[in-house]
């Protein structure tokens, strides 16, 4: 009954006959294997733009396309980034903005190459491997007060490093490196290298001599950009597990500990903040006292019992001063967020009232303002520059204010030097710098 149920109908559809020479038979699994790679390769170019159709041949990768497809394939540790990353290969757009070899931009997540650079694939390798890191470490964010070209060249120091320990391509010529800095952190060589003018005039980045490899915004129109933090992280991460999983070669602690120092991101502001209030805002402790009878039980009313109540002196020993500066240079948003934030934690931690003084070119004396009535009696004055500090000095007078309250001070950084002589914090926008240095803590209001 299963006669003629071949495809090749009254014919067998096999034949198969003695393999006739010296040679190996052909391994048809193998063939089968290698054809179908090629073709999910050619849909693969085809869907990336690399190729117009599945028949056609693909134009030649050119050096540095070969270099990124290469940590996609076999270095996991930046495959995740490179997934991510464009190659913006423009001569124009280098030769205007003086990219000698390469630089980055973090939040457009895009390296920009000169393509009339000449390097072997290993040293192309070496270069996108080196702004990755840029990129993904977040070099640019963390440069805080200090010079952004001189930050810049020391983390060049620490990813060359990195990367010739690791044995990633090849450091192509003219790159800072230099072994004596093996296993300082960018913040250690950044201290030495600030204060050396004559190496100072030699140092030059990917980009050039003079200026930055880490650029502060796309070479471009303006663009939607994913959350940046999140991409970053989730790449290193997840590289790092499979490079550590698949044991694909050395791993620099340093760099380890920066990967590992990422996946685990400091607190938002507003918790920090909140934990700052449960620390030095005192919450006031009820008392129990039978000149204050409450409520008796209805199963027990002929016995009295001891009411709860607040004494004066413990309400108004829980109390914080709030330094409000009014000029016209504060940003309403930003007061908006830090009242909000202040009024939430101080309701929530039974403050009944805070001190607050306005200031901008004098200080206002507001007095005692229920928390909640703050953000309502704020008035923008713009009268000038910003003096902060007769108003702190004029809460160090007060005699009505508790000598072991806090201070905040909510500013956007264009502010005289200030002495604080108790426990204080500031608010501030993101981005902004005080012009001193702070020996409280700074929170900074995304």
């Amino acid at each position: 009954m299963y006669e003629r149920c071949g495809t090749a109908g009254d014919e067998p559809d096999q034949v198969l006959v003695p393999w006739i020479g010296w040679s190996r038979p052909p391994d048809w699994q193998l063939a089968f294997a290698t054809a179908l790679t090629r073709t999910v390769s050619a849909a693969m170019d085809m869907a990336g733009g690399r190729r117009d159709s599945l028949d056609g041949e693909a134009p030649r990768p050119r050096p540095w396309q070969r270099a990124l497809s290469w940590f996609i394939s076999s270095y996991p540790l930046l495959g995740g980034i490179a997934a991510g990353i464009t190659l913006v290969a423009d001569a124009e757009l280098a030769r205007a903005h003086g990219i000698a070899v390469a630089a980055v931009d973090a939040e457009a997540a895009e390296i920009y190459i000169n393509p009339l650079r000449s390097f072997e694939d290993e040293e192309w390798r070496f270069v996108l491997a080196h702004e990755m890191l840029h990129a993904a470490l977040r070099h640019g964010d963390r440069c805080g007060t200090r010079d952004p070209y001189l930050f810049n060249v020391a983390c060049d120091y620490v990813i060359n490093g990195w990367l010739t320990e690791m044995e990633v391509g090849t450091m192509p010529e003219g790159l800072l490196y230099d072994p004596q800095l093996a296993g300082l952190s960018a913040e250690e060589v950044y201290d030495r290298i600030a204060g050396d003018l004559r190496r100072k005039r030699r140092l030059a980045t990917l980009r050039g001599k003079g200026v930055g490899d880490i650029l502060g915004g796309p070479l471009g129109s303006p663009r939607d950009y994913v959350d940046l933090d999140a991409f970053y992280r989730r790449g290193l991460a997840q590289g790092l597990d499979l490079h550590q999983r698949q044991e694909r070669g050395f791993l620099p602690g340093a760099l380890v500990e920066e990967i590992r120092a990422l996946s685990h991101p400091p607190l938002p502001w507003d918790a920090r903040l909140a934990r700052w209030f449960d620390e030095f805002v005192p919450r006031p402790e009820p008392v129990r006292s039978y000149a204050r009878p409450a409520r008796r039980q209805a199963a027990t009313p002929d016995i009295p019992r001891a009411g709860r109540y607040f004494p004066p002196e413990e309400t108004a020993r829980c109390t914080f001063g709030v330094v409000l500066d009014t000029s016209g240079s504060m940003d309403r948003v930003l007061l908006g967020k830090a009242l909000g934030a202040i009024a939430s934690y101080a309701e929530a931690r039974d403050v009944p009232a805070a001190r607050v003084v306005f200031c901008d070119a004098a200080p206002h004396d507001a007095g005692y303002l229920p928390v909640t009535e703050i953000a309502g009696r704020v008035r923008v004055r713009g009268r000038g520059g910003t003096v902060l500090q007769p108003g702190i000095d004029l809460l160090h007078r007060a005699e009505d204010f508790p000598p072991g309250a806090p201070v905040l001070v909510i500013t956007d950084g264009w502010c005289d030097t200030l002495r604080v002589r108790r426990e204080h914090a500031y608010l501030i926008p993101r981005g902004a710098r005080l012009p001193f240095t702070a020996r409280g803590p700074v929170f900074r209001v995304s």
